[in-house]
């Protein structure tokens, strides 16, 4: 399919056109608003649903076939931190705290993203394995290697100065606090679940966790469509470089996700859901751990950038884009 069809068919997708509405409502300042509750509780169905059909996928996979696969996303989990810490740095002059925010957040996963690529793979003909689901919670490390990236820098600078450093990041709580936050829980343990679900057990349950997914996303991307518009109004404190930043960063890693998916084997659905996984920037684990660890990282530099650039940037071109390029890679191959 062309990219402009492609890009056409992706916009008008249900679960796209209820996360445009919501922009267009936040943009309007409309009255419109779902209860926190209520987010909270579209969020864990979400991820619990996922969780529960990558489990039941897992049953079925060849398990030492995914070896490439965790390989390859292990790699991506340090790759990806040490990419945007050092731009970051470099080119945009951002101080240690607010680079390591960055890349903890564009490291880790949006699960929006997750569920948008999933979507528009199996529109496609072309569908992801459940198996992916593993990944995104694999790659919610990368908060952690980010958080050691600020502890090393922020040791060194301190150490430079003889200085000590009140503030010391212990790694066991680190770890600890990313094995117990919400992701974690519902993607590991619904896959566990749904691993060990029977497929008479399953039908018993399907109607609630497969036919009604998709509304439930819906009203989810609603939501984030209006959160979006409301970082996009900060958009003046992150200024032209994080615009680019929030564009590019995800562009290249998308590219190179996708590649490296093309490389170890995977299909054209799977390499095109990895590229997303690696194009995307979390906006609900990461900020926690970040104003837990790294309070001197300024909110509207790393919200605007993940939730206000990246995610409308990925959801209305840069999927089309990152599964073209897969459609496009896996003929060449």
């Amino acid at each position: 399919m062309p990219g402009f069809d492609l890009l056409i068919a992706n916009l008008i997708q249900p679960i796209i056109l209820a996360f445009i509405l919501g922009a267009i409502a936040g943009f309007l300042r409309s009255e419109l608003e779902l209860p926190a509750a209520v987010i909270s509780l579209l969020a864990i169905y979400l991820l619990f649903s996922i969780g529960l059909e990558g489990g039941r996928e897992l049953a079925q996979a060849d398990l030492g076939g995914l070896l490439p696969l965790l390989g390859l996303t292990l790699f991506m989990v340090v790759a990806i931190p040490l990419l945007v810490y050092s731009v970051t740095r470099l080119l945009g002059r951002f101080d240690i705290s607010n680079a390591a925010a960055l890349a903890a957040h564009y490291g880790s996963v949006s699960t929006a993203t997750f569920f948008s690529s999933l979507t528009l793979a199996t529109a496609m003909g072309t569908p992801a394995g459940g198996y992916m689901v593993a990944m995104v919670a694999l790659m919610e490390f990368a908060v952690i290697f980010s958080l050691l990236i600020a502890r090393v820098a922020m040791a060194r600078e301190l150490a430079a100065s003889n200085q000590a450093n009140p503030n010391q990041i212990r790694i066991g709580e680190l770890l600890l606090d990313t094995l117990r936050g919400r992701g974690i829980v519902l993607l590991g343990g619904g896959m566990m679940i749904g691993f060990l679900t029977t497929d008479a057990q399953w039908q018993q349950i399907s109607p609630f966790y497969d036919d009604l997914f998709r509304g439930m996303l819906m009203l989810f991307l609603l939501e984030m469509g209006m959160t979006a518009a409301r970082h996009i109004r900060a958009f003046r404190d992150v200024g032209w470089f994080m615009l680019g930043f929030g564009t590019l960063m995800p562009v290249f890693n998308g590219i190179v996700g996708v590649s490296l998916g093309q490389a170890i084997g995977l299909g054209v659905g799977g390499s095109f859901v990895f590229g997303a996984l690696c194009a995307s920037a979390s906006f609900i684990d990461a900020p926690a751990a970040c104003r837990a660890s790294l309070p001197q990282a300024n909110p509207g530099i790393y919200l605007t950038s993940a939730l206000g650039i990246t995610l409308p940037f990925n959801l209305l071109l840069g999927l089309p884009l990152y599964y073209s390029y897969a459609v496009w890679l896996y003929k060449v191959i």
